[in-house]
């Protein structure tokens, strides 16, 4: 399975063989439909099918940024036992890996039109900007820190992920080019990982290693996710995960969390670079397996949570702000904090608040700042203007002759 995963892209199906096919004949009864009205009935044919949403991708995105939640609020609570440092590695092994993969799964399609850089800025670089904004207000306040500059070029808390999908998504037609995209990816995070004086400007560390999972997202193709149906795929998974939760165990007293941040290079942690680059690709090695093994235990019929999977997004930015809360006001020094069946409770609140952050009524609140229009800031597409005026206008010229046809019809 892995190894078909890393192979993706580079599979040439047969060409079909061809076929002489005589032309059909009309039927002296039936009308043949207008141009302008076929292509109108086939465009919105294929928007109607733009519009259906494959329930897994959207059950994956609601689990994951669900374990992103619950990873940030678990991040206070590992000091104090060695099973939640465990279950803290495992999850952040794959839980962003999951996520970028699927991001790039879902930018093949990218091609730098205007319609979609349009909506690159709209849907990515814009809300950078305005939460980022409001974040720095916020850390004034919650930080008692009213000089706080605007650093707009540094992403705040767990903002880094947008600075790197526009990086990425920019970059998509230049992946989907190449003719081992992989290797270069795979090349360029290594390097990162070995080089500390790679600027901090928009988190360029965590870009470039992050890098090869949105290209192997980039690469993958339907008949891909289809063998993760297997049975006996799922059958393993678990006990993979079991394997990979015991061996992290072992690993706490020995690791860094900064190696599965990816945003350190090996010269940072205190080793040298050979065994930074070993590290980097033995944990991209087990991000594939963990990411795969998830995938896996992913339902793929619809769920009570899989229109949720469309305000990821939403979720992702906002959070931040209660998990910033919890830490700069000191929820975690309650008395209640220390108690065993805290972690437990925190996982669920952790859960809901991200669950709650999905919903419908919050996205469409917070629509305005995340994922806004702003066609007035665009100009725009003349050729899409043309073709839907010409449309527009044989559909009008042919309306009087589909009168008269009809009427021709009931004539007889």
């Amino acid at each position: 399975m892995v190894r078909q995963m890393l192979h993706a892209g580079h599979e040439r199906a047969p060409l079909p063989p061809v076929r002489q096919e005589s032309p059909p004949q009309a039927s002296p009864t039936t009308t043949p439909e207008p141009p302008a009205a076929a292509q109108q009935k086939a465009a919105t044919g294929a928007a109607d099918k733009a519009k259906k949403r494959d329930p897994f991708f959207d059950n994956a995105k609601y689990l994951t940024i669900l374990l992103v939640g619950i990873g940030h609020a678990w991040d206070p609570l590992r000091a104090d036992s060695r099973t939640a440092e465990a279950l803290y590695f495992v999850m952040y092994t794959f839980h962003m890996p999951a996520f970028i993969v699927i991001s790039g799964y879902l930018s093949r399609s990218f091609e730098a039109k205007p319609r979609q850089i349009q909506r690159l800025v709209t849907g990515v670089v814009v809300p950078y900007l305005a939460i980022q904004f409001v974040y720095t207000f916020f850390m004034r306040w919650a930080n008692d820190d009213p000089d706080r500059e605007f650093h707009f070029q540094e992403p705040g808390f767990a903002l880094w992920f947008l600075a790197a999908l526009f990086v990425w998504r920019l970059t998509t037609p230049l992946w989907k080019s190449l003719r081992w995209p992989m290797p270069v990816a795979l090349a360029i995070g290594t390097a990162a990982s070995v080089t500390p004086t790679i600027s901090a400007d928009l988190n360029l560390m965590r870009v470039a290693q992050f890098l090869p999972f949105f290209v192997l997202g980039l690469l993958l193709r339907p008949h891909h996710f289809e063998l993760l149906k297997r049975r006996e795929l799922r059958l393993a998974a678990v006990p993979v995960m079991l394997c990979a939760m015991v061996f992290a165990y072992w690993a706490v007293p020995r690791m860094s969390k900064s190696w599965f941040l990816h945003d350190k290079a090996a010269a940072d942690m205190g080793v040298p670079s050979w065994a930074g680059a070993a590290m980097y690709l033995a944990l991209f090695g087990c991000g594939l397996v963990l990411t795969a093994c998830f995938l896996t235990l992913v339902p793929r019929r619809h769920m009570w949570f899989t229109a949720l999977g469309a305000g990821t997004l939403y979720a992702y930015l906002l959070h931040i702000f209660f998990i910033q809360s919890s830490r700069q006001f000191d929820w975690y020094e309650m008395d209640w904090v220390d108690h065993p069946l805290s972690r437990v409770l925190i996982t669920v609140l952790a859960a809901v608040m991200m669950t709650v952050l999905c919903t419908p009524w919050v996205t469409r609140m917070f629509r305005f700042v995340i994922e806004p229009k702003m066609e007035w800031f665009f100009r725009k597409d003349a050729a899409t203007e043309a073709r839907q005026r010409e449309a527009a206008g044989g559909a009008g010229a042919d309306a009087p002759s589909r009168r008269r046809r009809a009427g021709s019809h009931r004539r007889r």
